[in-house]
């Protein structure tokens, strides 16, 4: 399968919940997330951070926000059945 875009992986935050919570959403801006604020369900409006392509802590951020998407994105259906230790040892062997 290959990796999301960037649009895929973004979170959609409601206007309303957007007013409500603004600073947390800037505080996950900050850390490299990308937020599509939604009018009616319909994006209107992303926030991005302002920070330099450089920067490597900009991008570090990024990346684990990519990689969270993903496991996320890998983890939906998933269901484990038995016991868990039983399947983290059989996953050892």
């Amino acid at each position: 399968m290959p990796p999301a875009s960037r649009h895929e992986q973004q979170a959609a935050i409601p206007l309303a919940e957007a007013k409500n919570h603004l600073s947390a959403l800037i505080a996950r801006v900050e850390r490299g997330e990308e937020i599509a604020i939604t009018r009616r369900g319909v994006p209107v409006v992303r926030l991005v951070p302002t920070v330099a392509c450089g920067d490597a802590e900009f991008e570090r951020g990024r990346q684990v926000s990519e990689a969270l998407a993903r496991l996320r994105q890998l983890r939906e259906g998933l269901a484990l059945e038995g016991n868990l230790r039983a399947i983290a040892r059989e996953g050892l062997d």
